[in-house]
């Protein structure tokens, strides 16, 4: 059959990462041919001036639909676990934001720089990785491919936008009555709130629930996708996972140790020339990446490259990228547009 020119879609989800995937579809002039929004209920939604009309999700409503962006947003957990069995069986390929199908064995989990090659595999559906993870694998993939990773530790900073639409309102109540009480109290509780913790002018260590070792879900999504992703499961990997008062963009420290010696200068050299990478490291003149920098960007930034001074092989990184884009939207729509470039099963359904 005749590769298409242009492909039927649908965004699952109205929530912040729904909207992201709407822009980031217009934004890289995704070749659409015709365009739904799914979520809970059927209303009108505006993003930047252009009026979309949200339908409530049916199982028929999938019906010729190409490419089904589900944002796993909405507080709808389990949704693509009810619907995207529907859009596949009415011929949609489903990529996932959502956490359901990741470590499934039969569901590729792509990041299009690091493993593409994992999308013809699918059998309808692909999962999209764990914000945190995907921006941590863009930056140690090339390192891992020149010199072999064996140990990585990390410690994420992680915007209140991961969490939702809720948590960032939550962050922007707290900053507000904080500002009224004359900064004479910060406990504080705001009424929207949407996570264990006050988070303005505070961080925590808590994102997901605890789990095994006393590591939380997100920790361990962490360890298991980079596996995944990376096909190497002998990469010893711990992390600790912080919430902190930004409003969108993930920060990592990133420390890992490698097979082979490789220098600050040759990682950079390295990093500058992979494809969405951008080096910014000059700490001399307070050049690093930040999250009020990268919001609304495509691309990970990682500076701070550095060796350690007591271990040979150990190299630290400072790593940050926008977690609604390249953590999420960006990252889905990438994997669509490898889909329609390189899946021979789609470009032949």
């Amino acid at each position: 059959m005749k590769k298409k020119s242009k492909y039927n879609v649908c965004v699952v989800g109205a929530g912040v990462v729904g909207v992201e995937m709407l822009r980031v579809l217009r934004q890289r002039k995704f070749p659409v041919d015709t365009l739904k929004v799914f979520a809970r209920s059927g209303r009108d939604m505006q993003v930047d001036g252009e009026v979309y009309s949200v339908e409530a999700i049916s199982a028929e409503g999938f019906s010729g639909i190409d490419i089904a962006l589900f944002a796993g947003t909405e507080g709808e957990k389990g949704v693509a676990v009810t619907f995207a069995p529907e859009a596949i069986k009415r011929g949609a390929v489903v990529i996932d934001n959502g956490a359901d199908f990741r470590m499934d064995p039969k569901v590729p989990l792509v990041v299009p720089e690091v493993n593409p090659e994992d999308i013809e595999k699918h059998q309808g559906i692909i999962a999209n990785p764990n914000c945190s993870t995907i921006q941590m694998v863009v930056a140690l993939c090339p390192i891992h491919k020149k010199a072999g990773i064996k140990r990585i530790i990390v410690t994420t900073l992680q915007a209140s936008s991961g969490a939702g639409k809720a948590a960032v309102e939550q962050l922007k109540d707290e900053i507000s009555l904080i500002s009224a009480a004359g900064f004479g109290d910060v406990q504080v509780k705001s009424a929207n709130r949407a996570m264990p913790q006050q988070l303005a002018y505070n961080v925590f260590p808590h994102i997901g629930g605890f789990a095994e070792c006393d590591y939380t879900s997100e920790e361990w999504k962490l360890v298991k996708e980079t596996h995944k992703i990376m096909h190497d499961e002998k990469i010893q990997i711990s992390a600790t996972t912080v919430r902190v008062p930004v409003r969108t963009g993930h920060s990592e420290s990133v420390y890992i140790e490698t097979d082979k010696i490789i220098g600050p200068e040759e990682v950079k050299k390295l990093l500058s020339d992979s494809p969405g990478i951008i080096v910014v490291d000059d700490p001399k003149n307070s050049l690093y990446p930040m999250p009020k920098d990268v919001e609304g960007k495509d691309e990970t930034f990682v500076g701070r490259i550095r060796k350690d001074c007591f271990v040979k092989n150990g190299l630290w990184l400072w790593v940050v990228a926008d977690n609604l884009r390249k953590g999420a939207a960006t990252n889905a729509v990438q994997i669509a547009e490898c889909l329609i470039k390189k899946c021979a099963t789609f470009a032949s359904k």
